[in-house]
């Protein structure tokens, strides 16, 4: 069921839920998530069940403000804490160290957590209603099964869970792909997912370089959508250069004559399609406008029902590697 987010109603009928120990599709400015209190292990669990995903394969935890850090955190280095005094609510999560007695599940039993404020006003207006009943912090994945493309609407999350599922309606998500992710556990800032959030301005606000996640001696801890494989579209994706792509094309069209498409093209090239039955989409020149529309296209390529998705290659800057990142990954599945 989708309820009006901005509905003030809505909002309290969804924070009761939680606390209830349901499920919720909760709007953020990333994409869409698949929430439950962070503090109850059995709602927890219905997550991971819900998504086929590793119990072990940690989930981030939003927070209404800082205040929700201390309930979850038992020590935010320096570093750390300029990051979300510049950052929150916004794209960012920062792992930091968890302490012991608080939502191991959501952690994977880690000894660390992922934390992150969300800058959506619906999320941020449910996560202080919850508050207000004794939930602290939402465990809040994306609303999709595990390794598929992520949902960027309300539509999309129901349906990946039905019309049973209770939805926060939000809109379209503004900024389109998951949150930067940095490690504050290992004594230096450690990037182990790219976003939005660029290198260069988290670099700045620190005070020091961001590290690579092979680059120190302690190893990185488990974190979302880190695996080599993942946002995977059932359609096969191949990333290209624009000239190879040219040129696969030229070759295609001589024979790709009739029926079906089955092949879909998404770059920013412009591009000479030699045929009807091919499915061609630009994609925005500006990395921003890309990533907000990345996902969404994946899953219209797919419910169009193509078998295979050319991708130009993105740029090799700094601005378009959160792109780059969910792209690799899902030409790797």
């Amino acid at each position: 069921m989708i309820l009006d987010g901005r509905d003030p109603a809505a909002v309290q009928r969804a924070a009761e839920a939680l606390r209830a120990g349901e499920l919720l599709g909760l709007p953020t400015e990333t994409v869409y998530g698949l929430a439950a209190d962070a503090d109850q292990d059995a709602a927890v669990a219905q997550i991971f069940a819900a998504k086929g995903r590793p119990s072990d394969h940690p989930l981030i935890v939003h927070v209404a403000d800082a205040q929700g850090v201390d309930h979850y955190a038992q020590a935010v280095p320096d570093f750390a804490r300029a990051l979300l005094q510049r950052f929150w609510p916004g794209p960012l999560t920062l792992i930091l160290p968890r302490r012991p007695s608080v939502a191991a599940a959501a952690a994977g039993g880690q000894d660390s957590i992922g934390l992150r404020c969300p800058a959506h006003p619906v999320a941020h207006a449910l996560l202080l209603a919850a508050r207000e009943r004794g939930v602290h912090g939402l465990a809040a994945p994306s609303a999709n099964q595990f390794g598929r493309v992520s949902p960027t609407t309300p539509a999309h999350v129901q349906g990946e869970f039905g019309d049973e599922l209770l939805i926060l309606d939000g809109g379209a998500c503004e900024v389109g792909i998951e949150s930067t992710i940095v490690d504050c556990t290992r004594g230096a800032p450690v990037l182990l997912r790219p976003g939005r959030i660029t290198r260069e301005q988290i670099e700045q606000v620190c005070g020091q370089r961001l590290r690579d996640k092979d680059e120190l001696a302690a190893p990185a801890p488990r974190a979302s959508g880190t695996l080599e494989a993942h946002y995977a579209p059932r359609a096969k994706v191949r990333l290209m250069e624009g000239k190879a792509l040219q040129t696969a094309l030229q070759v295609l069209g001589r024979d790709f004559d009739g029926g079906k498409a089955t092949i879909a093209v998404y770059a920013r090239s412009i591009l000479h399609v030699p045929s009807v039955n091919l499915l061609y989409r630009r994609m925005p020149d500006d990395a921003a406008a890309a990533a907000q529309q990345l996902f969404a296209a994946l899953r219209d390529f797919d419910a169009q029902g193509v078998q295979l998705i050319w991708v130009e290659q993105p740029p090799q800057t700094t601005e378009w590697e959160g792109v780059r990142d969910r792209l690799q990954r899902a030409a790797a599945s």
